[in-house]
């Protein structure tokens, strides 16, 4: 038996979103960030001040995003990058605005959306600091089944299965995969106060867990998210979620020790790290008995 788990997503019916957003080009490396917003918008000007030329189709207007928007983008590579590791405070505002030669206004505006993004948090008296899979600020955000009574708590997991294979169709195209690359498939289920409440069918990405298996799973106290991020360099910045009923089938029915055909919700989800880059495929069927499953909307 194993303590954690990260909410869940599940094998049943109907096929995940995958729900990939193109993002910004934005400017690499920090270095040379003082010049990036100026040279945009010089380009902007340029582009918007030159005629279009006799008998060519005008072209679409470019579209540029704020400064703070640039600078969000620069103090998100440095994330990426590992330069400030999950659990670490990123240097102030005012070094941050003589880095990047922006007021701190703007750097204040930056990290405003990076902290309503849950990628950093702001402590009183401290500082601004990476936030880790380790704090119930971020553990709970992807853990969304909560308890009819009591606070929403982590149970144990007995994990089924860890094994490496080739992506079918479907996980592939999820996952931005080429049809039979290297995943990961784990089944679990997982237990809160003794009861079996969620069976989860998770598909990752094979490139990026090399060594994974069912035994690190057991051995893991904690949230697998957590697992992921300081042991695989794996970070979970958002996912999609498609929701819906169905019937508990005879397996799925023995598995979670109740009658085949009682009602499950099926979560389906497909998590992303930086870059918008999709990493794990998790479907997963919850007993909704004594829990149900909690949204906010903002």
């Amino acid at each position: 038996m194993q303590g954690g788990q990260d909410g869940a997503a599940a094998p049943g019916s109907g096929s995940p979103v995958a729900g990939a957003s193109a993002q910004p080009a934005t400017a690499q490396g920090t270095g040379a960030a003082a010049a990036v917003p100026a040279q945009t918008a010089q380009t902007a000007q340029s582009a918007q001040s030159a005629p279009p030329q006799h008998g060519a189709q005008a072209a679409p207007s470019p579209t540029f995003s704020p400064l703070y928007q640039q600078i969000k983008a620069l103090i998100l590579q440095s994330l990426q990058s590992g330069e400030w590791k999950p659990g670490e405070m990123i240097p102030s505002e005012m070094e941050l605005a003589a880095r990047y030669r922006v007021s701190q206004g703007t750097v204040r505006k930056a990290i405003d959306e990076l902290a309503g993004d849950n990628l950093v948090a702001r402590r009183q008296g401290k500082g601004t600091f990476v936030t880790t899979h380790h704090e119930d600020v971020v553990k709970f955000r992807f853990l969304r089944l909560v308890p009819d009574e009591g606070e929403p708590h982590y149970g144990t997991s007995r994990v089924l299965e860890c094994k490496r294979l080739r992506a079918p169709a479907e996980i592939a195209r999820l996952l931005d995969l080429r049809t039979g690359d290297s995943v990961v498939q784990i089944r679990r289920v997982l237990f809160f106060s003794g009861e079996a409440t969620v069976l989860d069918e998770i598909w990752l990405v094979g490139s990026s867990f090399k060594g994974l298996t069912a035994e690190k799973l057991t051995e893991w106290k904690g949230p697998m998210y957590a697992l992921f991020e300081a042991e695989y360099g794996t970070r979970m910045i958002r996912a999609t979620e498609k929701i819906r009923a169905v019937a508990a089938d005879g397996a799925t029915a023995a598995l979670l020790a109740v009658p085949q055909g009682s009602p499950l919700l099926s979560v389906e989800r497909v998590s992303y790290t930086y870059g918008d880059r999709p990493v794990e495929v998790r479907r997963a069927l919850y007993v909704t008995t004594r829990h149900y499953y909690q949204n906010d909307l903002s």
